[in-house]
């Protein structure tokens, strides 16, 4: 298995256990409770491709030169400014756009979206280092 695989598979990894975690046993209420009526059937295909696209930008922006730098506090750093980048696009834009988005689900999720991506990335160049895949 070439090296680009085995660093994606351990981002993917990383960013699912952490996602999966954080939505279903830890914001979940949160979410209910203050998007009420905005919440609806999750749909597989743009989340799968959110998740795939998400992997590819933390690879590209933040993991390879991380690598490249041989620097796991570049990964945590750059991990948590691209997280809070991307999420501030969406929790910004819906605050400017939709009516009632709550200030409070934005908050969180902008922390939360420094959080797992300095995460993801802080593991998967860890792991990466570990095993010489560059």
């Amino acid at each position: 298995m070439n090296h680009f695989l085995k660093i994606f598979i351990t981002a993917a990894l990383a960013f699912l256990v952490l996602d999966f975690t954080w939505l279903l046993f830890i914001a979940r209420k949160t979410y209910q409770e203050h998007l009420g009526s905005l919440l609806g059937t999750t749909k597989i295909m743009p989340a799968a491709l959110f998740y795939v696209v998400y992997l590819f930008g933390v690879l590209f922006f933040v993991v390879y030169p991380a690598l490249e730098k041989g620097s796991l506090m570049y990964a945590l750093l750059a991990g948590a400014f691209l997280g809070f980048l991307c999420y501030a696009t969406y929790d910004l834009t819906n605050l400017a756009t939709i009516k009632d988005w709550p200030i409070f689900v934005a908050t969180i999720d902008l922390i939360w979206g420094a959080f797992v991506t300095a995460a993801t990335s802080g593991i998967t160049v860890f792991v990466a280092q570990q095993f010489n895949w560059r």
